[in-house]
């Protein structure tokens, strides 16, 4: 297999995209990737990523891609994790405290910094509706976000996504009290949970 479906091969694999790094990876050079691009068998979506022609680009696996440190969180996490009906029309990532916000925020991202303790808590794989993994906060560390005062969440959407949290088979109250106190929310918490449970 020559390096052209070789590649194609891979975005097949993926969703029908594929990276830069992943073609590097697997052993053949940038100047395939501008090959394939010049023939029309891939697209480029956003820099570094391509996808087949006949996919959808995938604008949160891209700003992810383009964004390594950031993690989907609040109302963005909502939507990935199925606990809103709302789709965002700008997307939540959280970032290190010390990370330069200039270019995320220029792509309109919403976003929000923590301190290390509070970044690393709760990062989990959720599937993209395109179908790409991404890395965005649990179930339970966005319901917990979304309380926090300076989250400025919608009352329904917070509402609404409680219900559907207490309807869920995976819920895990445990971790969710344990979130709650480590990010200072337990009464608030506590009011949603005895209304629900």
């Amino acid at each position: 297999m020559g390096a052209t479906e070789a590649i194609i091969q891979m975005a097949k694999e993926n969703n029908g995209t594929v990276t830069a790094a992943m073609v590097v990876a697997a052993g053949f050079s940038r100047g395939n990737i501008k090959y394939l691009v010049d023939k029309g068998m891939i697209e480029k979506s956003a820099r570094g990523i391509y996808i087949l022609p006949e996919v959808w680009e995938d604008e949160i696996f891209n700003l992810q891609n383009r964004f390594k440190r950031g993690i989907y969180s609040h109302e963005t996490a909502l939507f990935l994790w199925n606990l809103t009906d709302r789709t965002p029309n700008r997307y939540h990532m959280t970032f290190p405290i010390n990370y330069n916000l200039s270019k995320p925020k220029k792509e309109n991202i919403r976003c929000v910094q923590c301190k290390k303790t509070l970044y690393d808590l709760g990062i989990e794989e959720v599937t993209t509706p395109g179908g790409n993994t991404v890395r965005a906060y649990s179930l339970e560390r966005t319901l917990c976000d979304i309380l926090r005062v300076h989250s400025q969440v919608d009352i329904q959407i917070v509402t609404e996504a409680f219900k559907h949290y207490a309807t869920k088979s995976n819920k895990n109250i445990p971790i969710l009290s344990e979130y709650a106190k480590i990010l200072k929310v337990e009464a608030r918490l506590r009011s949603y949970l005895e209304v629900l449970l």
